[in-house]
């Protein structure tokens, strides 16, 4: 009876001793973690949590501090992106709006300094204090366009979208002032109709803003397109030029705010360089997506992907 109590004590001694041990190691492994957690988050560093560890329970915990880390990590990098390019579209905001307001005080400073200026040389200065003008107000309202679908203030209801119509009524809309141009227009839409989900006044906004881009930027290749093609899950619609292109190091840059194309282009367009971005902003809101191919010379296209709904005669 003795013998049996003495194993028994020196068993529970055993169990007691190493219960001990693992209250140790685990307190210093929290020690560790907490040590090293206040290092991160105080040097606001990208590191990750190593604590090297037998402990099962403490597992699991660790690779959820780490995935929690690697998440603060991506939006705080974001914010500090997004905080860049904000700051650098309200300076070339500013920039854009003094440069044609200069030019407008000049002309109204002309005009104002020669009473005796005929009617026609002043109708030509008027006219062209109305363009500048009007240069302004496209500017303001697309920056203001911007910063509602980025706060979520631009309601944007999805519904069934007959695309081959929207497709075919936007493109016919540039037809008439491309082949005047000389232009080789390209139209392929299937005759099976092709439903997507998205909303049609943001959609007309897309292409007119793609198609208008695609003349603009890649008229010295003389030959713009759209073509509509599905899949069984989705519909894309390509808007293409033969153009300069863009080149490969900029091609993630595009949909960017303010980044203008001028580098990439054409040097001698100076926009605003929000068109795109409100573009990419409009296709997302619809559950849509966009992305790029360029090869200089031989094809731009700007592939446009929504979500196909089955239809139903």
């Amino acid at each position: 009876m003795v013998i049996a109590l003495a194993v028994l004590v020196v068993i529970l001694i055993v169990v007691i001793v190493i219960q001990y041990r693992a209250y140790r190691a685990r307190s210093s492994n929290l020690e560790q973690i907490h040590s090293k957690l206040n290092e991160i988050i105080t040097g606001g560093t990208s590191e990750k949590l190593l604590v090297f560890t037998d402990d099962r329970a403490l597992i699991p915990v660790l690779i959820e501090i780490n995935h929690l880390l690697e998440h603060n990590q991506q939006r705080a990098a974001n914010f500090l992106k997004m905080e860049q390019s904000m700051r650098k579209m309200i300076s070339n905001i500013s920039h854009d709006l003094k440069t044609p307001l200069t030019v407008v005080l000049g002309y109204i400073e002309t005009i104002n300094l020669d009473p005796d200026m005929n009617a026609e040389e002043r109708k030509v200065l008027l006219s062209k204090v109305h363009a500048k003008a009007n240069e302004v107000l496209e500017l303001i309202r697309q920056f203001f366009d911007l910063a509602r679908l980025e706060s979520g203030d631009k309601p944007i209801p999805p519904s069934r979208i007959h695309m081959n119509d929207i497709c075919g009524k936007n493109m016919l809309a540039f037809y008439d002032t491309l082949t005047v141009k000389g232009f080789e227009v390209a139209i392929e839409i299937p005759d099976k109709p092709l439903l997507a989900w998205g909303n049609e006044e943001a959609l007309d906004r897309v292409l007119n803003n793609l198609i208008a881009n695609a003349i603009q930027h890649g008229g010295e290749g003389m030959a713009v397109g759209l073509t509509l093609r599905s899949d069984d899950e989705f519909v894309y619609v390509d808007v293409w030029d033969r153009g300069k292109g863009i080149d490969e190091l900029h091609q993630d840059q595009v949909f960017e705010r303010m980044y203008t194309l001028e580098d990439s282009r054409n040097k001698s367009y100076q926009g605003s360089g929000l068109g795109l971005t409100i573009t990419k902003r409009l296709i997302e809101a619809q559950g849509g997506t966009i992305r790029i191919y360029s090869k200089p010379y031989e094809k731009t296209v700007f592939t446009v992907k929504l979500k196909r709904i089955a239809f139903t005669a």
